[in-house]
């Protein structure tokens, strides 16, 4: 699977980690701000917080996530945009939104079911979005 790094078009990877980190500041901050701030039991609360980890840590992330998909399409031949958005469903539920709802359900989230839904729907999206931009733009 490493050698397929050489293969990988990076300027697709950052096209799409650029389109993925925008979806996740407007999710969180505008389209589903007081869901996720009641997910978190803390909808009194101003959730604004720029420490740079809460911005450099999720692209760091994402860019994991992005160069893990683009090595995975390579290495799959996946060549349509059918086929990018049939991976990205597939990853996007099996790993990412799963793992979020499993990581969710902890003692120490108050409403892990909701938090469940609306990051792991974040995910799910994000990966139709950066799938489909990755194979477009091979």
């Amino acid at each position: 699977m490493i050698q397929f790094i050489s293969a990988i078009n990076w300027l697709s990877v950052l096209v799409a980690l650029v389109a993925y980190s925008a979806l996740g500041a407007l999710w969180f901050t505008l389209l589903f701000k007081k869901q996720y701030a009641k997910s978190l039991g803390k909808e009194n609360e101003n959730l604004q917080n720029s420490a740079p980890i809460f911005i450099i840590g999720p692209m760091i992330c994402s860019l994991l996530i992005t160069i893990t998909c683009a090595l995975l399409i390579h290495a799959l031949g996946i060549q349509t945009i059918t086929g990018s958005l049939e991976f990205a469903a597939i990853v996007g539920i099996g790993y990412l939104f799963s793992n979020t709802v499993n990581i969710a359900i902890n003692p120490n989230m108050p409403r892990p079911i909701p938090y469940g839904i609306i990051s792991g729907m974040f995910h799910l999206v994000g990966m139709l979005i950066v799938c489909s931009i990755l194979v477009s733009m091979k």
